[in-house]
């Protein structure tokens, strides 16, 4: 269902140029559990936004995490990242979208970048917490928009 809506929502927005999300599992998030995202590009001129969606629910034990994520270039360099995801205010209270038992963020990656070779990309996301199995995220994906001025 989540696969769905988010396809329905780029739909909806034209300025989208790559969606997807994956699940994970309800028993918690393992740390060695990676979620992979594969582009196609074929233009290095047009500027683009990168976000990190995040789906939670109000379980979740911590008012943040960290995200790992790892950029292969098709010409096999890497880029290495990690993302501090705020989700709560100190008072308990959840940032983003809450809708019934689930909280939706999005995290602005990279802002007005263009892709530097044309050809696949692959973008890898691990949870970067202590815990060896994160409890309480349902889903994690990428978006990337085409930049406006």
């Amino acid at each position: 269902m989540t696969i769905a809506l988010a396809c329905l929502l780029a739909a909806c927005n034209s300025n989208v140029y790559y969606s997807e999300h994956e699940n994970v599992d309800p028993e918690g998030w393992h740390m060695n559990d990676t979620k992979y995202f594969t582009v196609d590009v074929d233009n290095t001129q047009r500027l683009f936004n990168f976000y990190v969606d995040l789906r939670n629910t109000n379980d979740y034990p911590y008012s943040k995490t960290f995200l790992f994520i790892k950029t292969t270039f098709p010409d096999g360099g890497i880029a290495i990242d990690t993302m501090e995801c705020p989700l709560a205010n100190p008072e308990g209270q959840w940032y983003g979208k809450t809708s019934g038992k689930y909280v939706d963020n999005r995290y602005f990656l990279r802002k007005n970048v263009i892709f530097p070779q044309t050809g696949q990309y692959t973008f890898a996301i691990t949870q970067g917490t202590r815990d060896t199995s994160l409890v309480g995220i349902k889903d994690v994906g990428i978006v990337i928009e085409y930049a406006t001025k």
